[in-house]
């Protein structure tokens, strides 16, 4: 998303003006009389979403008057990118945006196009801002991309070696090291639910740990769900269920994003990043409801359903990380449709054993503009888990609290004296919206980075 440029001195941009109903007549005194005449005759009203060209006296583009809602902020000029004249643009002083950092990381975001199967139509206008701004913005929306283009392709080019080719690729640019465990590699070190649930597909399931940082500092452990795609195993999806499932390794691209932050940020952490990467595919040896597997940390774990794959994975992973006794466990995970039943698509579902912790990324989602929302870790709802066979079960009969009971299938693999936070996030747009584009998304990765420079300072 290069739709961002320093402003430079001399540089002629053409000012936007956001407005809404109550600013329209300022401004109006403010324009040539054929500008009011223009404007009169065009029916602009302000609204959120509208937008007016204004020529000047020889006809050349001189200001764009944008309708807003002052209650989103962030993506008042959404649309602008792909819907304004290619050429440069600036914020003008007078609109009723208040925050320049907000309205310009909208104006961006909505610039964002994934061309690798396809070229874009045509050069998107640009927004110039102050080079401060410009420096402090860029990663976000770097990071924000990356997710976006990781989740958005298709898994024959981004299944799990092609993952781990982007883990290596983010850790040489920051001097990181890569290790990788990868088919029966697996067993042998300990990583069974990792090899069980990825052992069907014709490419190999493997975990991905890629460490940086001094060992002086204090360990921060991001963990990402990388299921490349998701059959559904054996518990095989529908067809309409099974349509967008590349995109179920959203959350480790959201670990993976967030990890090149934190190093190009320098935060004075030792990070560890783990993705386990795996498809989730039907063949002859393929995971089976019924069976039972004996995880890293020796809990043996009954399959209800091959489709509830993503905590089995994670499972073993957060047990690894628990083992490096870190100041702090992240895991993300395009984890269960009972969140989005419960919060929609935007808003990922927040858990965490510390609420201080919790409560923090909730406050630095609030003010990034980048929500998320706490759910609760109800302990007594373990019971819907119970297995006659082992010691609990990888999903159960009831349908009620879906997203709860992944997390607390996932807490059963943390140390009890570990600080851990979960995210269940969608990681996609479904339709076209101002700033937002219809596919792959970026959701609480701005949140999280806020909270790790608060907490890491």
């Amino acid at each position: 998303m290069s739709n961002l440029i320093a402003m430079r001195r001399g540089q002629h941009a053409v000012p936007i003006e956001s407005l809404d109903a109550a600013a329209l007549p300022a401004c109006r005194k403010r324009l040539t009389a054929a500008q009011r005449r223009w404007l009169q005759s065009s029916d602009f009203s302000a609204r959120a979403g509208s937008t007016l060209l204004l020529p000047d006296a020889g006809g050349k583009l001189a200001r764009v008057l944008v309708g807003v809602d002052r209650a989103e902020p962030l993506w008042a000029l959404g649309a602008l990118a792909h819907s304004l004249p290619e050429g440069d643009y600036a914020l003008a002083v007078a609109g009723v945006l208040g925050d320049t950092r907000l309205a310009a990381l909208g104006f961006a975001l909505g610039g964002y196009r994934y061309t690798r199967y396809r070229k874009a139509p045509r050069a998107l206008a640009r927004l110039a801002v102050a080079p401060a701004l410009l420096a402090e913005l860029q990663p976000l929306l770097d990071a924000a991309a990356q997710v976006r283009d990781w989740v958005n392709t298709p898994t024959e080019d981004m299944g799990p070696a092609d993952l781990a080719a982007a883990a290596r690729a983010l850790g040489k640019a920051h001097g990181a090291k890569l290790r990788e465990w990868v088919g029966d590699e697996l067993l042998a070190a300990q990583f069974p639910t990792i090899h069980a649930v990825g052992r069907a597909s014709h490419r190999a399931p493997r975990l991905i740990e890629l460490r940086w940082g001094k060992s002086k500092h204090p360990r921060l452990v991001l963990v990402g769900k990388g299921v490349c795609f998701d059959t559904g195993g054996l518990n095989l999806k529908s067809g309409d269920g099974m349509r967008w499932m590349k995109k179920d390794m959203g959350g480790a691209a959201h670990a993976l994003a967030l990890a090149g932050l934190v190093m190009q940020a320098r935060l004075p952490v030792r990070l560890t990043l783990l993705i386990p990467a795996v498809e989730n595919a039907v063949s002859g040896n393929a995971l089976r409801p019924g069976e039972v597997v004996t995880t890293r940390s020796g809990q043996a774990v009954e399959i209800d359903n091959t489709d509830a794959e993503g905590r089995l994975i994670l499972g073993d992973a957060l047990a690894y990380a628990g083992e490096q006794q870190p100041d702090l466990i992240i895991d993300f995970a395009t984890l269960t449709g009972a969140a989005r039943v419960a919060l929609g698509p935007d808003l990922p579902a927040l858990f965490g054993n510390r609420s201080a912790l919790r409560d923090a990324v909730l406050a630095a989602g609030e003010a990034e503009h980048d929500a998320l929302w706490p759910l609760p870790l109800w302990r007594p709802y373990r019971r819907m888990l119970d297995s006659h066979l082992a010691d609990f079960a990888n999903s159960g009969a009831s349908r009620h609290a879906g997203a709860i009971t992944a997390a607390l299938y996932l807490e059963r693999f943390v140390p009890e004296a570990t600080p851990w936070l979960h995210v269940d996030v969608y990681a996609w747009n479904d339709a076209d919206r101002p700033g937002r584009p219809r596919g792959g998304e970026a959701q609480s990765l701005r949140a999280f980075f806020a909270f790790l420079r608060q907490r890491y300072s």
